[in-house]
Order: C-alpha cells, then structure tokens, then sequence
C-alpha cells in the first residue's frame, strides 16, 4: 500500500472536521447579508432572529411564564407569610413613632398591651388582603403588559456577537464532538475509498 492511499483517510477526516466546523460557523456567519457570485448568503441564526425571538416570546409566555403562574405564585400562603415579618416591622413602627407624630393626643391613650392588640388585628386582616389585593394587582398588570412581546422584542434585540458567545459558552462541549463526528465519518469514508481502490486492483 503507497503511502498516498495511506493519507486518503487521513485527509478525509481532516475534511469531514472542517465541513462540520465550517457548518456550525455558517450558524453565524456572514453576521450581515452578502453577495456571493449573485446569491445571498447571511448566517442562519442573524437571518431568521426576528422569527426565533417571535416563537420564543410566544413559547415563554405560554409554556414557561403566564399570569396565572404569577398569580398563583404571589398568592401563595407560603409566600405571604414570608411578607409578614417586614409589614410587622413596619406596623410596629407606624403605632410607635409615626402615630405619635402625627397624633400626639391620642398616642398618649395607647399603651403597650392596645399597641400589641392593634398590631395583631392588623396582621390578621393583611395576611386575608393580601392575596386578594396581589391577585388583582397582576391582573391589571396583565392588560398593560404583553409577555410575548416583551420577550420577543429582548430577543430581537440582543446582538449576534452576544448569540454567538452565549451559544458557544453552553454548546463548546457538543461541538467538538460534531466536529468529531465528522472526523470520523471522514476516516471511514477513506478506508472505504482505499478498500474499493485495492479491489480494482
């Protein structure tokens, strides 16, 4: 065996390495629009971000974010109990400092035991406002913010040069191993290339 048919898988698989990484390039490249002997070439990914950050803006806010998964969230009983702490403190401060500037007279009538009394009916009837009150604010939320549209227009917006980076930090791994594959399929191509040559002989 010469050692030209030595190199055939050799030089194959340095092909097929390069078809794949110039294919996972061409994802990317030409970032802008360019004639190339009258055909128009633009990377796959700046070409088609506006209708990817359409779909996405209408998968998010369908499947991964709703209203109702806001609601749902800030209603909670869970949540609101975590609230409560900091509306304590603040009613705490309201009876002992503010009630006192504000209404000096009547502040002098309230001693520790109507200021604990008061504090605790306060709570009480916040932990029942509160869901009610969350859940209508996200609601009126819901008819002045279009999700969809938000997402779509962040996606839209975000630079080709910030997608490519984005894509490659969480992708490198996967790609070397398509550029391997690649590799690989050209190797065996040539072993077979080599076999078909020696059969002729």
């Amino acid at each position: 065996m010469t050692l030209g048919l030595l190199l055939i898988p050799i030089i194959s698989a340095g092909i097929g390495w390069y078809i794949n990484g110039l294919a996972i390039k061409m994802l990317f490249h030409p970032k802008v629009p360019k004639k190339i002997l009258g055909i128009r070439f633009q990377g796959i990914l700046p070409k088609n971000q506006p209708l990817i950050a359409a779909k996405l803006g209408t998968l998010a806010s369908a499947e991964l974010l709703s209203f109702e998964d806001i609601i749902a969230k800030v209603t909670n009983a869970e949540n609101i109990e975590k609230l409560m702490p900091v509306v304590g403190t603040h009613i705490d401060h309201f009876l002992r400092v503010k009630l006192a500037e504000k209404m000096p007279v009547i502040s002098m009538f309230i001693g520790e035991k109507t200021i604990s009394e008061l504090k605790g009916v306060f709570m009480e009837e916040l932990k029942t406002l509160f869901p009610a009150l969350m859940g209508s604010y996200v609601n009126n939320l819901q008819k002045d913010l279009d999700l969809a549209q938000i997402i779509t227009q962040k996606v839209a917006s975000i630079s080709s040069d910030k997608l490519e980076e984005i894509f490659y930090n969480v992708m490198n791994k996967q790609l070397r191993y398509i550029k391997l594959i690649g590799a690989v399929i050209g190797f065996i191509i040539g072993i077979l290339q080599i076999g078909i040559t020696l059969l002729k002989f």
